[in-house]
């Protein structure tokens, strides 16, 4: 069953190729098209192309396949070409003539848009609510931890005080950023491609500002050729997005697995957030937090593969874009895991209180023993390599204490600013 069937048989070969895993990855966009159509369905009966019964009809069948999709039961044959067949063939089943009128006015290239486009708004609002989940529990994580001192480090060299409070807000704020990238991609996608038909309009009076208030859209995607234009770069938009959220993630997954090293031995993981080795009995490795980092890392290189599966592409739809499905759903689902299973492992990240009391650790405090010689009224050089020579002497003594008062600073982190931040970007 082929939409675009004429009668003239297609060459195996050239089927499988040409298909490849449409059928799978379509079986995510299956709600999104039998939304798309009760939405199409009405807007043809509210203009005269469908009666009254024939729209009752088209939009109670469709409900009822949506039923079947959510409980498991809707599958796509491999006499299917799509989702937009296989559903086109149950109402038509079903319904007859009426079942037949339904792609009256649209192509598969809009119907797989809208599809695109109402799947992506789902996906990044529950990518929101998981950043904001995290984003909390990092929160209650500096305010918990905020006085206990913790060695900043530049070049992986001692550099100056740090504390957990500053860590773990450090990252919280960082998510910030990440929601601002995944409202850009919001607003991106939030647009109604349906109407756009094979990427030129259609010359029935369709009733395009209809459907964009019945699927929940923002807003239009007015211009037809620009409607198919946003195929690519709506998920190309969204996957930089996701890079964003991925890269805090994957930069925090490595401070983890550092600090958790002996080598370090900043923090601890309970015994179930751990993995052994097959040989060596005392091993406790943090593989979730490894694979959080490989996972996202993987994530940052998929806006480079659609960019060259998209860049030299004229205007107008092309077979090539169906390959977008291939990378992005897949990431979707893998972001989503990684944010579930960081949320599920921060809450038991344990912190070391003792750790400045190691003596390599005095040099943290040089910054701010020569500050206090710059507002006693020494030139800044000057105490500087007062400093310095004492260092070289071994005669510097630490104070072993911060008195930091800016803003964002180890003692004045601002983390009821922090919130208020986030609310907003919210």
């Amino acid at each position: 069953m082929k939409l675009w069937e004429k009668g003239i048989p297609t060459d195996k070969q050239i089927e499988q190729f040409t298909v490849g895993n449409d059928r799978e990855l379509d079986l995510v966009l299956a709600k999104y098209d039998a939304l798309g159509s009760i939405a199409h369905a009405k807007m043809l009966g509210q203009i005269g192309l469908l009666t009254q019964e024939e729209t009752t009809s088209l939009v109670d069948a469709l409900n009822e396949i949506i039923a079947d999709i959510v409980v498991g039961n809707f599958k796509i044959e491999d006499s299917f070409e799509d989702v937009h067949s296989k559903i086109e063939y149950l109402l038509t089943v079903k319904l007859g003539d009426a079942g037949k009128k339904i792609h009256t006015a649209r192509s598969r290239n809009d119907q797989v848009l809208v599809d695109v486009h109402l799947y992506l708004k789902d996906e990044l609002k529950a990518i929101k609510e998981q950043v904001k989940t995290l984003f909390d529990l990092l929160m209650e994580s500096a305010e918990k931890h905020q006085n206990v001192l913790l060695p900043g480090y530049t070049h992986l060299q001692i550099a100056m005080p740090s504390s957990f409070g500053m860590w773990f807000s450090a990252y919280a704020e960082s998510l910030i950023d990440d929601i601002t990238m995944l409202n850009a991609a919001s607003k991106i996608v939030d647009q109604n491609p349906l109407g756009s038909a094979a990427g030129y309009g259609s010359s029935f009076p369709i009733n395009r500002a209809f459907t964009t208030q019945e699927l929940g859209f923002e807003t239009l995607k007015y211009n037809a050729v620009a409607a198919q234009m946003s195929r690519g770069k709506a998920e190309k938009t969204v996957a930089f997005a996701m890079t964003s959220v991925a890269g805090t993630l994957s930069k925090f997954a490595m401070d983890v697995c550092l600090y958790m090293s002996q080598n370090f031995d900043f923090i601890g993981l309970p015994a179930h957030l751990t993995t052994g080795s097959s040989i060596m009995p005392h091993k406790k490795n943090p593989d979730v937090f490894e694979l959080i980092r490989g996972k996202c890392n993987k994530i940052q290189a998929l806006p480079y593969e659609i960019t060259l599966i998209t860049n030299n592409l004229p205007s107008g739809y092309h077979r090539d874009l169906q390959l977008l499905k291939e990378g992005l759903f897949p990431a979707i689902q893998t972001l989503k895991s990684s944010l579930d299973i960081a949320i599920f492992s921060i809450k038991d990240i344990t912190v070391k209180d003792h750790i400045l009391e190691d003596k390599k650790y005095d040099y943290l405090f040089t910054v701010d023993t020569l500050n206090e010689m710059v507002v006693a009224g020494m030139p800044f050089r000057d105490a500087y390599k007062a400093v310095a020579e004492q260092l070289e002497a071994g005669t510097y003594k630490s104070p072993k204490e911060t008195k930091h008062t800016h803003e964002g600073s180890i003692n004045n982190l601002c983390l009821d600013s922090i919130k208020d931040k986030m609310k907003a970007a919210f």
